[in-house]
């Protein structure tokens, strides 16, 4: 069964250690041969620029992480460059999609001809913020909770208009509200319930049913501090989120958003990429075939733009 993940921070490993190869790094969980044997069809890779980089030095950081997508990733790797969303239903059987995204404004500062430049070097997928504020959006992290700056408004008004999602994980709940005004294609690549874990990166039950009712999508994300609170979690705990927001409505709107490379712990049998299978495994114990794809990578495909 074939996988997209919307969340992965891969760019951000071989940014750090450019000795790094993509192809079969142990250190990359979302390497490329653990990409094949999880049999994932798509991999989104998330340009991620840390908060300690100097605000001068961001953008240049963001760019070359976009360098290492197109030199490392697409170059060394096989992969298929998805420079529009209909692509994703172009691929053939023994084809790999590489989409890039950008996980949080801060590069761009104040300059939308930098947020367009990264459109053309591929960026599909924008969110707005990481846990701190900047000048778009508040994060979750961000004790003031202000929604979205003018500027934060005109972003996602870009977004709309070349067909980009944007992006509500990291997003505070005043922001996340803005955006459901304003966006045609809105995600959470990777969060999950609140209700079950009361972690501010999840999705409270409004939150949910507000994505569902736009016709949006949510990234089940693998980490066990979203996913129990603990440090620790069973592929079982996963699944209770997935049940729950089954219970909301979100059947058809569900997908899988790991963020492999952006963590240090993990659910048991879900450590890296290559362990898509036994969460395959398990889901289909529960729930029928034609869902658990719709899961696994159908639902993403139907709700993101067709142009």
């Amino acid at each position: 069964m074939k996988i997209i993940d919307t969340h992965c921070d891969a760019l951000l490993k071989l940014w750090e250690n450019h000795d790094r190869t993509f192809l079969d790094d142990p250190e990359i969980e979302a390497n490329a041969s653990r990409l094949l044997a999880g049999g994932v069809e798509a991999q989104l890779f998330a340009i991620f620029v840390e908060p300690f980089i100097n605000s001068d030095q961001k953008f240049q950081a963001a760019l070359e992480q976009a360098d290492l997508f197109h030199q490392k990733v697409m170059k060394t790797s096989g992969m298929k460059w998805i420079k529009r969303w209909s692509e994703l239903d172009e691929l053939k059987s023994d084809e790999v999609g590489a989409v890039l995204t950008l996980e949080g404004l801060d590069p761009i500062g104040d300059d939308l001809t930098k947020l367009r430049t990264l459109y053309q070097l591929g960026v599909l997928s924008v969110g707005l913020t990481w846990n701190q504020a900047n000048l778009c959006a508040d994060g979750v992290g961000e004790p003031r909770g202000a929604g979205l700056t003018l500027l934060g408004r005109e972003v996602v008004k870009m977004n709309n208009e070349y067909n980009v999602l944007t992006d509500v994980s990291h997003l505070s709940v005043k922001g996340f509200w803005d955006v459901m005004e304003l966006a045609r294609y809105p995600i959470a690549s990777h969060s999950n319930a609140y209700s079950l874990c009361d972690h501010p990166r999840n999705l409270n039950d409004d939150q949910i049913k507000a994505l569902i009712e736009k016709d949006g999508y949510i990234g089940v994300v693998f980490h066990p501090l979203f996913t129990t609170g603990r440090d620790t979690a069973e592929i079982a705990d996963l699944l209770t989120h997935i049940d729950y927001l089954c219970s909301l409505g979100a059947a058809g709107h569900i997908g899988f958003g790991s963020d492999f490379d952006g963590i240090n712990v993990y659910i048991n049998q879900l450590e890296h990429s290559g362990k898509f299978p036994a969460l395959i495994e398990e889901l289909l114990k529960y729930y029928p075939e034609d869902m658990v794809k719709g899961f696994a990578s159908e639902n993403f495909k139907r709700i993101v733009p067709k142009g």
